[in-house]
Formats: structure tokens, C-alpha cells, sequence
């Protein structure tokens, strides 16, 4: 059972609980178990109580990535949870309704709009999952298959069903899963068809905040890139990612020396400044399609358009560069 102590510092300590893991539960990654069994606990402390050994399976150590199977003992160890907040906005959550691209009754996919990040957390009162959460109470285990950053655009695909987000999780296993993004890069790309082969490492700056480099201590990561259209000093290219890392498209373009445009974190600042005084609003990265098969062996294909506001700064670079 869990217990509930007084309420300190804006929240609850959470005792000790020991959780057996159903075949419903089984294939999960800890790490996403932790995160829905410890709402409002940001990511980065969910990992620091991997790291020292206070989460436990069975009685040993995990990592982050092991995945439970049916019969596993978790013991959680106790940490402080959030109270729970207010719900979302109504009109909010409403309109990401808007934003459904398809649903039946395994999956929900959505178009995310950028500044909203797919789940809350780290000072995030909300996200995608919980506004449509809010707007259809009905999808008690809607849960994310795959996770997008919170400036970017585009295809997010959200599981109804346990059973379907097991395979659609062992679909990104096999490598079946195919994504294809568009970003407007610094630079004239003049590179061809590149596969960009990289390993990536995960680091924490001052308060957890996740930073990826290339490192050979990381793990291997692969994005394939063409070019689809140039405008001067800068291009348009098309991204897949054939591994899932965090930030991955980011770090691999900037590591080649065409960083995206309008990327605050790994972008050119100088560069950066010169693009908003153009009119470019926030990240050109847009997660422009997504495709797998379903149950069946049928190949399932969603595609978001272009945002409006990345068009529109599109038809300002043609312009642009035709009256050179």
C-alpha cells in the first residue's frame, strides 16, 4: 500500500511500495513505468534514483532501459510527489482535439503544435498526452509511443491500448518504424545524400536539464539526410532518423556543420538572430511523417503539413533570395 505522509514543501512523500508487474504491464521501459507510477517527479530524478540503486527489481541494480517482464517485483523507493494540480485549460484542451490526424481503436495520432511539450513535468504543468487526457476522459491508458522535443512540429503517435504500445515499442525495436522530418539548416548543403553516423551521449547541465554531444562513450545513432530545396545560405532538408536518440537530428546537423535554424540550444546564435529579425518564429524542425505496419502487415502512413508559420517564413526566404 502506498502511505501518505503530511503535506511538505508543496507535495507528498510517497512510502515505500513494491509493485508486481502484470503481463499488461510486461515490455515497458522502468524508466517510463517510474515516471507514470511517480507523477509530477521530474525525469532527471527518476534517473538519479536508477543510478544509486534505490529503484530495485527483483532485488538488483537496473538501468534505465531494462524492460519489466510479467512477475517482476519494483520496489519504488519514497520520494516526494506532486500534489495534483489543476486540470488544463478547457479551451486548451479542446483545441488540441483539433490537431487529431487519425484514430481507431488502438492508436490516436496527433499533429503537435509547437511550445507544447508531449508530456508534463520539470516545471511543465501539462502537456499533449494530459490535454487530450482532459478532453477525452474515455482513453484512461492512452500512453506515448515516442516522444517529440517541445519546439517541434508535427506526426506524434499515441498508443490506446497496453497491448498496442508493446508493439508498437518492439516495432521501434526492429527498426520497422520509418519518420521523416524537415529542417531548414545554416548553410548551403551541398553534400548529397549523407548518413550521419554519430554516437550520442546524454549529459545533465545545472538542474538536470538534458544536453547531448557526440561522444564515443554514447550510444550509436544514425540519421540519413537529403537535400530538398536551397535558399542561398540556407537549405531545406529531409531527415530520418534511424535510431531514437534524444535530440538526435539536432546534435547530428550541428555536428556537420549545418545547425538548424532557430535552434536555441545547439544552434549559431549569430545566426539565430539574423533568422528572427527575418521573421522565423522558433525551430525549423518539423516530424513531417511517420509510418509502420499495423497488426495485420498493413503499412499504416501519417504525414502532417507544414506548419503555417514555417511556410510562410519559407515563401520570405524564396523572396528573398530571387531578388538577389
Amino acid at each position: 500500500m502506498q502511505r501518505k505522509s503530511p503535506k511538505q514543501g508543496g507535495g507528498r512523500v510517497a512510502g515505500v511500495r513494491r509493485v508486481r508487474i502484470d503481463t499488461d504491464g510486461a515490455g515497458q521501459r522502468v524508466d517510463n513505468f517510474l515516471h507514470r507510477e511517480l507523477p509530477g517527479v521530474p525525469r532527471s530524478r527518476v534517473y538519479r534514483l536508477l543510478r544509486r540503486g534505490e529503484v530495485r527489481v527483483n532485488g538488483g541494480r537496473v538501468r534505465a532501459d531494462y524492460r519489466l517482464e510479467a512477475g517482476d517485483e519494483v520496489r519504488i523507493p519514497p520520494v516526494r510527489v506532486r500534489e495534483e494540480g489543476a486540470p488544463p485549460p478547457a479551451g486548451q484542451a479542446a483545441a488540441i482535439i483539433d490537431h487529431v490526424l487519425y484514430e481507431d481503436r488502438r492508436l490516436l495520432v496527433i499533429d503537435k503544435p509547437t511550445g507544447i511539450a508531449v508530456h508534463g513535468g520539470s516545471g511543465i504543468s501539462h502537456g499533449a498526452i494530459e490535454l487530450i487526457r482532459t478532453a477525452r476522459p474515455d482513453l484512461r491508458e492512452l500512453a506515448l509511443v515516442h516522444r517529440l522535443d517541445r519546439e517541434t512540429s508535427g506526426c506524434l503517435v499515441m498508443a490506446k491500448k497496453r497491448s498496442a504500445l508493446r508493439s508498437l515499442h518492439e516495432k521501434f525495436r526492429q527498426g520497422v518504424v520509418e519518420k521523416n522530418y524537415l529542417a531548414l539548416v545554416v548553410g548551403d548543403w551541398q553534400l548529397g545524400e549523407q548518413l550521419i553516423d554519430k554516437p550520442l551521449l546524454v549529459t545533465h547541465r545545472k538542474g538536470g536539464e538534458r544536453h547531448v554531444i557526440v561522444s564515443h562513450e554514447g550510444k550509436p545513432a544514425q540519421t540519413r539526410v537529403r537535400l530538398s530545396r536551397t535558399y542561398r545560405d540556407f537549405s531545406l532538408v529531409q531527415c530520418s532518423p534511424l535510431t531514437g536518440r534524444t535530440h538526435q537530428i539536432r546534435v547530428h546537423l550541428q555536428s556537420v556543420g549545418f545547425p538548424i535554424a532557430g535552434d536555441d540550444r545547439y544552434g549559431d546564435a549569430g545566426a539565430n538572430e539574423r533568422l528572427k529579425r527575418l521573421g522565423l518564429p522558433r525551430l525549423f524542425l518539423h516530424a513531417q511523417s511517420i509510418s509502420f505496419p499495423d497488426e495485420h502487415g498493413n503499412e499504416l502512413h501519417f504525414a502532417a503539413p507544414l506548419p503555417d508559420d514555417l511556410d510562410r517564413f519559407l515563401g520570405r526566404l524564396q523572396e528573398r533570395a530571387s531578388a538577389r
